[in-house]
């Protein structure tokens, strides 16, 4: 079992049934999935980098990457409909956890001049977002072979009704949000 999972059931349920006063162990907010995307505009000119990115986001995660494509013709943007502009993997149970503690304790730390997460990233239904500008904090990234610095979005999805329960939960597992 993951640390982060192990020390989700010891210490943090019980911890947030107590100050959420649920009756029930299944109110407890948990984290449900963990979807991280890839979006690469130069994609549609450059099937490299996108190639490039799966291979990025798949080292990343563990999992292979599903590439998606455009659901939309925009003429501005000289995209057709059907085309591939980016990539993405769902994550669930153990690989779910593995990454949320990699990314606390690992790559968050890593990121320049960082002073927390945004508290404010909140959907107003428990989910939270956060956007990474590049892949490099990974420690599984090697700088050198790395073809475009390329950002990423990652969305926690949890079983919390609020705000509140999500960000309480997302505190006790580590995150590092900004204090206002």
């Amino acid at each position: 079992m993951s640390s982060l999972k192990e020390k989700y059931i010891e210490e943090i349920r019980p911890a947030l049934m107590e100050r959420f006063s649920y009756k029930n162990i299944m109110q407890v907010p948990r984290l449900e999935k963990v979807v991280v995307n890839m979006g690469i505009g130069e994609g549609k000119d450059n099937p490299k980098l996108l190639e490039a990115a799966v291979r990025e986001l798949s080292l990343i995660t563990g999992q292979k990457p599903v590439v998606t494509k455009a659901k939309k013709s925009v003429a501005s943007f000289k995209l057709r409909e059907g085309m591939s502009i980016g990539c993405k993997v769902t994550l669930r149970g153990e690989a779910m956890y593995d990454f949320v503690n990699k990314l606390i304790n690992v790559a968050l730390p890593r990121v320049r001049d960082f002073r927390g997460v945004s508290p404010k990233s909140f959907d107003g239904r428990g989910n939270y977002s956060l956007g990474l500008k590049e892949q490099i904090i990974f420690p599984e990234i090697n700088y050198d072979q790395v073809e475009k610095v390329q950002g990423m979005d990652i969305t926690i999805v949890t079983t919390a009704r609020t705000d509140e329960e999500a960000k309480e939960l997302l505190r006790e597992l580590g995150m590092p949000f900004k204090v206002a």
